[in-house]
């Protein structure tokens, strides 16, 4: 069967735009002269939709588009994710042929943890399905199991009741948010369905950039050994076409005779979903030639993974950061550049995802900047080829002393005053965005939400918070990387759709820079100079300390003793805990940020803030 996963980036309620895009796959799928095409779990209305599936119009919209859609699918075989509303929603998967919408599928698993709330918008499925799809010329037919995302994360049904009703290709449409080392995750998961079931197993997953989730891709298809035969790049749109054979599956079952009792018990648990009206046409009769928005793929052949992980992660986080701004109709964004290790991230993401010509950096000195700190700063913007504005912050420094001297009388300077440098700064790169429709990048790291070693109103004044979920140890091993000849390329590897602002004024400027961040950055202890010889050190333990204990509290919910009993310091995991506990109210009035660990506050991670438990 020759097959395409059609990968696109969906936006969220932008039913028309998506609908194009799956139109264009169609017609390249068309083109290829594929078979069957499948299309990203809720494709048409993107991922997730939250609370607009509790508005009627929108899911009336939703199936309009739906239908219209299907006029297109003609000689071939479409699979698309929509939100079904019948007498309740389902999260769907319409099979589109012979220019109607022929069949429909509805999820079975509805995954409520983590980021996931879809009980609170969707009805289950009852059971697994399989459909007949006819190849063209004298080949006959060949049965496939339907699958939504989580139905295939569960072992056993739906995927298995299908395998035991006849499907040798088991398809899946997906949402899947990315972490970290996902990608690699979901293919061993799917590596053990196709080997239980023997059968291929064909992913097509959504790509792109949603608030706080990214989804990246990485479409693949397995044999039904489990060996991986086509994988789609990660983070870009791609149509991957691949040529499966169903045989070897078929003729591996015959050789297995341990399946047939259990295919005799589970003959009516998989629905078989009315037969296609008539065979398939010939290859290319409907073709429209190659839209634009989606890549062809290469048949058959799988992509070198993403190595090593700093790679993967960087290029999460680019995504994440284009895709906000462009979804959301800003032309520009401004970030604090200080000379630390963290802003000098988010300015090589900026310029990379966006396009140096479109990434203003303020540098905004104290009487405690460093003169090298702020040298440091003043090379990454150039490096980068950024727009620079210097603006000192020492006269209102002055003007607040002044404004605040009676009240203040016969206290000593304390966190008060340096808290005020943070708002100073905080307040002049608000004042920017309002003048001139900026949106702010802050640039605190995960580390820092975590214990709230953070300014409210200050550095967490912003629109989106890049770095928001990368732990300091990774954002190190990030700079690291991204000063690498590997880092450079790689930085321009997910290209924006060709004809964009972003796409010319990376052409025209230094996007992917060599080597953007001055070593003494990289070497530099960290310090949020608020205050004479200030080191993060002197109030918070060791960054490769500190982290290791947040992963387990955080991510891991471990307990103090738990933590203790690894080797790490009481003294630290007692402090670190409390730190992060008191700060669940500061983290509640941060800006969205891209989510790249297992857990990221936020949607992963629900704390209330009046909360007297501790440990």
């Amino acid at each position: 069967m020759r097959l395409a996963l059609c990968q696109i980036n969906a936006t969220v309620g932008d039913i028309q735009g998506n609908a194009e895009r799956i139109r264009a796959g169609i017609h390249a799928a068309q083109a290829a002269g594929v078979e069957l095409v499948l299309f990203p779990e809720l494709a048409l209305t993107g991922y997730p939709p939250e609370d607009l599936l509790l508005k009627e119009h929108f899911l009336a919209d939703a199936g309009a588009a739906l239908h219209e859609l299907a006029a297109e699918a003609h000689d071939l075989v479409a699979i698309v994710g929509f939100p079904e509303r019948a007498e309740d929603v389902y999260n769907a998967a319409a099979i589109l042929a012979g220019g109607a919408v022929h069949a429909i599928y509805r999820k079975v698993y509805l995954p409520n943890y983590g980021v996931f709330d879809e009980q609170r918008y969707f009805q289950a499925g009852p059971a697994g399905a399989v459909i007949d799809i006819p190849l063209r010329g004298p080949r006959g037919a060949e049965r496939v199991g339907v699958t939504v995302c989580e139905d295939i994360w569960e072992p056993g049904p739906p995927a298995s009741d299908e395998a035991l009703a006849g499907a040798t290709l088991i398809l899946n449409i997906s949402a899947s948010p990315y972490h970290a080392g996902k990608g690699s995750e979901r293919e061993r998961m799917f590596a053990q369905r196709a080997r239980d079931n023997i059968a291929c197993i064909a992913f097509c997953g959504l790509v792109g950039g949603q608030d706080e989730l990214v989804f990246d891709g990485h479409s693949c298809v397995l044999d039904h050994t489990g060996a991986t035969v086509a994988r789609a790049a990660q983070f870009r749109e791609e149509l991957l076409v691949c040529d499966v054979d169903l045989q070897a599956a078929a003729a591996a079952r015959l050789r297995d005779p341990s399946q047939r009792p259990a295919a005799r018990r589970s003959e009516r648990r998989a629905q078989v979903l009315p037969a296609l009206p008539a065979p398939i046409g010939e290859a290319g009769a409907a073709a429209v030639g190659q839209p634009p928005h989606v890549d062809p793929g290469h048949t058959g052949r799988p992509a070198e993974p993403l190595a090593p992980i700093e790679a993967e992660v960087y290029g999460a986080l680019e995504l994440g950061l284009r895709d906000y701004v462009h979804k959301n109709g800003f032309q520009q964004v401004v970030l604090g550049l200080s000379g630390g290790i963290d802003s000098a991230l988010v300015a090589c993401l900026a310029a990379d995802a966006l396009g140096p010509a479109r990434v203003s950096a303020v540098i905004m000195p104290s009487p405690y900047s460093s003169d090298a700190t702020q040298r440091d700063a003043r090379a990454v913007a150039d490096a980068l080829g950024l727009r620079k504005h210097e603006l000192a912050i020492e006269p209102v420094m002055h003007a607040y002393e002044d404004t605040l001297r009676a009240e203040f009388a016969g206290r000593e300077p304390d966190l008060t005053e340096e808290n005020l440098q943070a708002r100073i700064r905080g307040n002049l790169l608000m004042a920017l965005s309002n003048k001139f429709g900026w949106l702010v990048l802050t640039t605190g790291n995960k580390s820092e939400m975590s214990v709230g070693y953070t300014t409210l109103y200050g550095d967490l004044a912003g629109g989106f918070a890049v770095i928001k979920d990368v732990p300091k140890t990774l954002v190190y091993r990030l700079c690291t990387w991204r000063n690498t000849a590997d880092g450079a390329g790689a930085a321009n590897a997910i290209a924006p759709p060709a004809g964009s602002s972003t796409s010319a004024s990376r052409d025209t400027a230094a996007a992917g820079a060599p080597r953007p961040i001055p070593l003494s950055i990289l070497e530099r202890a960290p310090s949020a100079e608020l205050r004479v010889d200030q080191r993060d050190e002197d109030s918070l333990p060791p960054y490769p300390v500190l982290d290791r204990i947040l992963e387990g509290y955080v991510e891991l919910d471990r307990s103090s003793e738990q933590l203790i009993a690894q080797g790490l310091p009481a003294a630290d995991v007692e402090r670190v805990i409390r730190l992060v506990d008191l700060a669940e109210y500061k983290r509640r009035q941060a800006p969205p940020g891209i989510k790249i660990t297992p857990r990221a506050f936020g949607r992963d991670r629900r704390m209330p803030i009046t909360n007297r438990y501790r440990g």
